[in-house]
């Protein structure tokens, strides 16, 4: 394992405001030996109001290639987080792949010494041939019907083709679901809850002789990871300071979890779903391209995609600090604060 001082670094990052972007300023502004931090994003930020000293703020969209080329320009590491995961196929496409090339050529271009980028377990796809557990050496082969997914593989494979010839490290991380105080985005778009939204007819009829006083999450039964934000800021960190080796790294929590920990842990009621109901539902939904963004998530509880870290842990030292049960506690406490779910027994 290399490990290079960092030394008075400078450090550019798209999407400082996103779902990983807060947590990861907040430990950049700790991290030793970083001096100069510039976020960049679409909408303005109070750098005071969220007590960042080292942080500048530059308003810049990563579609244009004149903001991202000014934003990197002088910087030492350039960590792109900027992304879209609900928008349409279009948008997403546009963002995730053509503006994420425009980072990743800017940061070339700059002569960064490093380039942080955060993929997704989605990269890997939802195949049932998928092993156990999966490893980095696993390639990224993405979902065709998750477009998310296929993009996210399609923009590995890009990076990889432009990083060919230039001196830059490169470090890519599959982070598998991040969640947190600040990462609540992934309350209101529970791919379960779309689930139970597209149920066939004799499953919605199950449903609907039993009698509720809450929501209701079918459970299919499938073992999933989650990460905290504040993990991923710490892994992320480490590749800003040049620790361990360049490359893909995965990252999840210690623990597995289900469907029917989430109902618990909002109070909710949790049903077992039949497996054969998950991939009927599946299929129809990949067959019609206009449904929302998070249907297409459906295709993530039709098989456990579950990642070893062991190399996030040897290579860069890394120790998730809470497991996968922790962050979803964390997770739900800090949304039912938000008001974006009723607390138990206040349904409706």
């Amino acid at each position: 394992m290399r490990c290079m001082p960092p030394e008075g670094l400078t450090v550019a990052v798209t999407g400082p405001t996103g779902s990983i972007g807060k947590a990861f300023i907040r430990a950049l502004e700790k991290a030793p030996g970083i001096d100069r931090i510039i976020g960049m994003a679409r909408s303005p930020i109070d750098i005071s109001e969220l007590g960042w000293t080292k942080t500048e703020y530059r308003q810049g969209d990563i579609l244009d290639a004149a903001s991202v080329e000014d934003a990197v320009a002088g910087a030492d590491v350039v960590v792109h987080l900027a992304f879209l995961i609900w928008g349409s196929q279009k948008e997403t496409r546009e963002v995730n792949l053509e503006g994420s090339q425009n980072v990743f050529k800017a940061a070339f271009d700059a002569g960064a010494k490093r380039l942080v980028y955060t993929s997704s377990v989605a990269a890997y796809g939802f195949f049932d041939d998928n092993p156990d557990l999966l490893t980095e050496d696993v390639p990224a082969r993405g979902t065709e019907g998750h477009y998310y997914s296929a993009q996210k593989a399609e923009l590995e494979a890009t990076l990889s083709s432009l990083a060919k010839g230039w001196p830059t490290d490169v470090y890519v991380f599959r982070p598998c679901i991040v969640a947190g105080p600040t990462a609540l985005d992934v309350i209101d778009k529970i791919p379960y809850v779309q689930l139970s939204e597209k149920l066939p007819d004799p499953i919605k009829k199950l449903v609907g002789t039993i009698p509720l006083l809450r929501p209701v999450i079918p459970d299919p039964g499938v073992s999933f990871q989650r990460v905290h934000e504040d993990d991923v800021a710490d892994a992320l960190v480490a590749a800003v300071v040049g620790r361990g080796e360049p490359g893909v790294y995965n990252l999840a929590a210690d623990k597995e979890i289900t469907a029917s920990d989430i109902a618990h842990a909002l109070g909710w009621y949790a049903i077992p779903l039949p497996e054969l109901a998950v991939d009927t539902t599946a299929r129809i939904v990949s067959r019609f391209p206009l449904l929302p963004a998070s249907a297409s998530w459906l295709h993530a509880l039709r098989v456990p995609v579950l990642m070893d870290t062991t190399k996030a842990r040897t290579e860069l030292g890394w120790r998730p600090r809470y497991d996968s049960l922790e962050t979803l506690s964390e997770t739900v406490a800090a949304a039912h604060e938000a008001g974006l779910v009723p607390w138990p027994g206040r349904v409706g």
